[in-house]
């Protein structure tokens, strides 16, 4: 579209129209000064919308890269987590019956109870470590020397039967024992 500016053959050609020619494009003069203003403001204006236009641009890729990189570690997490379920899957589908069996009869005081013998368990181990084996180690030793004294109280127990009147005190004894055990079964 042609802007209706004069240009030097206009003005030639206004000239030999005559005068009222001349005025008319001398009263074009400001209409097209007008219009370069309003030109220039246009462009000040698309000017200032494409910078705006560029920032959010420029932002958006910004966020385009943070994505890409997200994306990047989502794609190594999913394949981190799928090698892992594919490795583990034949043993979980084996134990998912008895997960669910654990997981219905499973009270939560139950759980608190192993969790605090699972605290106590350093403990224990050091005092089964510390006391209990060393008594166990010495057991073996203790079955003859247990017998010897049983075979001597065995001798011992003859020798005082054999003794005038100690015969009557021991049947007595054995009789109080005897009543003794009788009334701790009947309780």
């Amino acid at each position: 579209m042609r802007l209706p500016v004069p240009g030097p053959r206009d003005v030639i050609s206004a000239l030999e129209r005559g005068g009222d020619q001349v005025e008319a494009l001398l009263g074009a003069v400001p209409r097209t000064l007008a219009l370069l203003d309003d030109a220039e403001r246009l462009l000040v204006r698309a000017s200032a919308a494409i910078d705006r236009v560029r920032e959010v641009t420029e932002a958006a890729n910004v966020v385009v890269v943070r994505a890409g990189a997200v994306v990047e570690d989502a794609d190594t997490q999913v394949t981190r987590v799928t090698s892992l379920l594919d490795a583990t899957e034949p043993s979980l589908l084996r134990l998912q019956p008895t997960l669910e069996t654990l997981a219905e009869t499973t009270h939560p005081d139950e759980v608190k109870a192993l969790v605090q013998l699972v605290d106590h368990l350093p403990e224990l181990t050091a005092r089964v470590e510390g006391d209990v084996l060393p008594v166990l180690t010495t057991l073996g030793t203790v079955a003859p020397d247990m017998h010897d004294l049983l075979t001597v109280a065995r001798e011992l127990n003859d020798m005082l039967a054999k003794v005038p009147g100690l015969g009557r005190i021991k049947r007595r004894i054995d009789e109080e024992e005897g009543e003794d055990a009788t009334e701790e079964t009947v309780r």
